[in-house]
């Protein structure tokens, strides 16, 4: 083997590299052990709030020496390979910023009716059509008015800068489009600071490509509406005075005195808390740490940094020196990091001070201290500190709120260095220039949501509301400012139109089940592997050992979250990742039988099973990075844990094997020990000769006939049973403790709660669990109709079981049950996923049309792949409406789409080596006799076909029975994919080939 010295090197770097990455999860375990020792008390109960504040107090500090590098908790957890929501319960919220309010807000709220009209118009159009909202709202404005008649609406002293009176549509809708742009950019920079604050581990937010959309992963949040208020707010910005130091002096040395003498009287050092008892506040702060960020406006200098320690000592009764040795928790570290500013553990000790009644009246009744948004690090020590700043109010409101700024924008200043530009309305001006002409020599400081992003001093007035923000940072930082700025400039409120709560208890089924699952199909394929390969099969093992290991190697490496999805492609994998390592060893096997030598046999083995592995497997791959590209969440989760699989297996099954015979078989008397064959397979499926290509046509009429019974069976049943993500609406699985509820009887019950609308229940995992899901309200994506519905539910249900509703999932009490996971999917969203699924499914058609045509040389064999794979699409869906019209029923879903694009993978897979054996036979035999020859080439693959479809419906069946209900459809769409893909490979593929002649002649079509 050529090569070998790479491919074991390659394999050392990634197994090293894995284990240094996993590592990670394994240190991240034990520190969860010790604090849940931490919280366990004599009688073995976990406090769940102390567990996190052992964890909450370590954070930022160094807590391993690995490796010779000290590692803090944060940096320990954002490398393990973490759980996905489904596996520890959470929150994930799909977020979409107004487009009305934006839009209402470029025309000054303009009251003209058809306006008005045109935007309602536009919000009604969007429930069952794909162009984006602005596109619909100038459909629906023209309708009304016709061309030309835009700029009337928008052509506002705000815009002037943009648009006038005289701007054609097309410049309007530009500034539009623009203006939503920036808007999404701003509330996604908003959201995030907001999730900083929150304090939940490992949040996940990012932008959804080409939806505008904001997608959040909130692991281990249970309080929903907490989480709905964070997010749905509307930024507040406002420009507030600072106290100067010796404007509050006098209190801070009152409260200071004060705070020692209560340490003296109970005998404590007046030391501030550490650790735990630091963190045992409510109040969390950013964990983001960036370079402190002084500013000034206009043509102003940067801030000054007064030190005021003396001035503050020389206001108290003590000397300076004496004063800040007090110790007390407000000047514990005034000489080393500054006056009111901690570190980041002692931020809710500092809390529980400052909002003490007799501390806080020692201070002007106009005073509020307001954290700063960001943390920085002192560079002598690297402590990570945070500051206080006081905020002077007028009658608890700030002078200046953002709705004044009409324009902020990410500049440079005279020295080249990032700024940012911001102009303010006329009536903002005005504002501005009385704040400032009041505050020269003075902090302004700029407050989000009550959190300071900036505090810069002001040196002369600024007439004109013209200002420049100059300071020590970057052009991201600078853009991110000017983010900030422009957030109070326009209403946009955002609304949630996904979302899906799981309870921790669902998780740790969830997460039971997928152990399982993978456990179970990794001990039926190594036994059968051994049992029928022998030494082969000994060999195939140690290649999936190591794929599982690189899998999840990879996956930690990116700081991916393994989820159900996640662990289905595993599974998935262990099926598909031996059918290399089969069609290898039946290769070497059929060398065998022919009379080559061991040694021959495995060099021609693994030579003539190349092209095959790399053409079956190229196009799996297609179609796991088109789920990657278009798939969202679950769908996603799923393709990158397949896509990473498939390059793993092709690997360890093609290189690492190779390396590991070449090894065994080193010299002449190790030969005769490596057998690829047992007593129980010796000639198991060997010289078959069925005619195959003689019963296509009765093939095609029992597929035509299935499809058909599907096609009725749709018509009559008005549809797929589709699940809440791809129809839209809400969905509650509820546990009652013990008592079994009948769904049918409850659906029958739940009707008039939901005034007619479609509500379906089944059973999910177990009797004492039903899954609810309906379609009221499901174009109301508000608060409110989220509260509407979830009280017609359980006002329903407790009417009808007697039982009485309790928020404590974990806790279900006698005659009380729970709602232990919700989901809601707006309709437009709804709408956006059945179209990303068509196209995926459009897209992965002809990518693999077009690869196995040039592959082969022969269009024939494109349409005969794609005819295969169409069926077995029709067949899957035909199986799931049949069933759901017998009384079983399973939901079609954006995760069973995604088993439909993997049995599409699985297929051609299968079909892609039929095809490869064909062609080689046409090569290899002269005759015209295209049946014979076909015929030839599927007998000859049959074993390989048998076996992996075996291997492979093995581990799916396993996947359905431990999967859970979560993933039943999705198991359903493969265990039936598989088996009518391995079928189509035979009876739809390859006779399609045959019954279109092109023309040519045989040499000609195999040249």
């Amino acid at each position: 083997m050529r090569h070998k010295g790479f491919v074991i090197f390659l394999t050392v770097i990634i197994s090293l590299l894995c284990t240094y990455y996993l590592s990670f999860t394994v240190v991240n375990r034990n520190i969860n052990d010790e604090a849940i020792a931490y919280a366990t008390d004599a009688e073995g109960n976990v406090d769940l709030s102390q567990k996190q504040y052992f964890l909450d107090s370590i954070w930022k500090k160094p807590v391993r020496n690995y490796l010779g590098l000290e590692y803090t908790y944060e940096e320990i957890k954002s490398t393990e390979l973490g759980l996905g929501l489904d596996l520890q319960g959470g929150m994930h919220v799909t977020l979409e910023v107004s487009p009305v309010e934006i839009i209402k807000g470029l025309s000054s709220n303009n009251p003209n009716r058809e306006f008005n009209a045109a935007l309602d118009s536009a919000s009604i159009m969007q429930r069952s059509r794909q162009e984006d909202y602005v596109s619909l709202f100038y459909e629906a404005w023209t309708g009304m008015r016709g061309e030309g008649e835009l700029a009337r609406i928008f052509a506002t002293p705000a815009n002037k800068d943009y648009v006038n009176s005289d701007s054609p549509d097309a410049d309007v809708m530009d500034m539009i489009r623009t203006e939503v742009g920036k808007a999404n950019a701003r509330a996604l920079q908003i959201l995030r600071a907001r999730i900083d604050r929150f304090g939940t581990a490992q949040p996940n937010i990012q932008m959804l490509p080409n939806s505008g959309r904001i997608q959040i992963e909130l692991p281990g949040v249970e309080n929903k509406e907490r989480v709905r208020s964070l997010l749905q707010g509307v930024a507040k910005l406002e420009f507030f005075e600072v106290f100067t130091y010796q404007e509050y002096a006098p209190a801070l040395g009152q409260a200071n005195a004060i705070l020692i003498a209560e340490n003296q009287k109970e005998g404590e050092d007046s030391a501030a808390p550490s650790g735990l008892d630091a963190l045992s506040g409510e109040e969390t702060t950013p964990a983001e740490t960036t370079e402190d960020d002084a500013l000034s406006l206009d043509d102003l200098a940067s801030d000054s940094t007064d030190d005021g320690l003396e001035e503050i000592a020389a206001d108290t009764t003590q000397s300076s020196e004496d004063f800040l040795n007090s110790q007390s928790i407000l000047f514990k570290y005034a000489q080393q990091y500054g006056i009111f500013t901690f570190p980041i553990d002692d931020t809710m000790a500092v809390n529980r001070v400052i909002k003490r009644a007799d501390i806080r009246n020692l201070f002007p009744k106009n005073l509020e201290f307001m954290w700063d948004a960001k943390t920085r690090t002192i560079e002598e020590s690297g402590d990570v500190v945070i500051s206080l700043t006081p905020i002077k109010t007028r009658r608890g409101e700030a002078p200046i709120e953002g709705d004044v700024i009409r324009r902020a924008v990410q500049d440079f200043d005279e020295k080249g260095s990032p700024s940012v530009s911001m102009a303010m309305t006329p009536e903002g001006a005005k504002k501005w220039r009385a704040l400032t002409a009041a505050n020269i020599g003075r902090q302004v400081a700029i407050v989000l949501d009550d959190y300071v992003f900036s505090a810069p001093t002001v040196q002369s007035e600024i007439p004109n509301g013209q200002s420049i923000i100059t300071g020590n940072f970057t052009i991201d930082e600078a853009q991110d400012l000017a983010s900030i700025l422009e957030a109070g400039a326009l209403p946009a409120p955002t609304r949630i139109v996904e979302e899906a709560v799981i309870g921790p208890s669902l998780g740790k089924v969830a997460q039971s089940q997928g152990i399982i699952s993978v456990l179970a199909g990794l001990i039926i394929v190594v036994i059968f592997m051994i049992a029928y390969y022998a030494k082969g099969g000994l060999i195939a093992n140690v290649a999936l050992a190591f794929n599982v290991f690189f899998i999840l190697g990879i996956l930690a490496s990116y700081s991916a979250a393994l989820t159900l999805p996640g662990i289905a492609g595993i599974v998935l994998t262990i099926g598909m990742s031996i059918d290399a390592n089969v069609i290898i060893f039946e290769r070497i096997r059929e060398e065998i039988r022919n009379g080559a030598g061991v040694s021959a046999a495995i060099r021609a083995g693994y030579k003539k099973a190349f092209a095959s592995i790399f053409d079956a497997n190229m196009t799996t791959l297609l179609v796991a990075v088109i789920l990657m590209w278009l798939g969202q969440g679950p769908v996603k989760s799923f393709a990158i844990t397949l896509l990473i699989g498939i390059v793993c297996s092709f690997f360890t099954a093609v290189y690492l094997t190779r390396v590991i015979v070449e090894f065994l078989i080193r010299n002449k008397e190790d030969q005769s020990k490596l057998s690829f064959a047992t007593p129980f397979s010796k000639g198991v499926l060997s010289n078959i000769n069925m005619n195959f290509m003689g019963s296509r046509k009765k093939a095609y009429i029992f597929s035509a006939a299935f499809i058909a019974v599907g096609v009725i069976v749709y018509f009559v049943n008005g549809g797929f049973n589709l699940g809440t993500d791809l129809s839209g609406g809400r969905s509650y699985v509820i546990e009652f403790n013990g008592k079994t509820v009948v769904p049918s009887e409850l659906k029958v019950a739940l009707g008039d709660d939901f005034e007619g609308s479609g509500v379906e229940v089944k059973t999910f995992d177990s009797n004492s669990k039903l899954k609810v899901t309906t379609s009221y309200l499901v174009y109301d994506e508000t608060d409110e109709a989220d509260k509407k519905v979830q009280s017609a539910l359980t006002t329903g249900v407790t009417e009808f079981t007697g039982m009485a509703f309790t928020e404590q999932e974990s806790n279900i009490g006698d005659g009380q049950y729970a709602i232990v996971s919700s989901t809601k999917v707006g309709a437009t969203i709804a709408d956006d996923i059945k179209s990303d699924s068509m196209k995926a499914i459009l897209l992965a058609l002809i990518i693999i049309f077009g690869y196995v045509a040039v592959r082969f040389s022969k269009w024939q064999f494109g349409l005969g792949a794609i005819v295969a794979l169409v069926h077995d699409s029709a067949f899957v869906l035909s199986a799931f409406v049949i069933l759901d019209a017998i009384g079983i029923n399973f939901e079609i879903d954006s995760i069973v789409i995604a088993a439909i694009l993997t049995v599409i993978g699985y297929s051609i897979n299968d079909t892609v080596i039929v095809f490869d054996r064909i062609r080689e036979t046409l090569g290899l035999r002269k005759t015209n006799d295209d049946e014979s020859n076909f015929n030839v080439a599927i007998n000859n693959t049959l074993s390989r076909t048998v076996i992996t479809s075996f291997t492979t419906l093995v581990v799916i069946l396993v996947l359905l029975i431990f999967g859970g209900e979560v993933l039943a459809g999705f198991s359903l769409a493969l265990l039936v994919g598989v088996l009518i893909g391995t079928y189509s490979s035979v009876f739809i593929a390859s006779p399609v080939v045959i019954d279109i002649p092109d023309g040519k002649s045989k040499k000609e079509a195999t040249a």
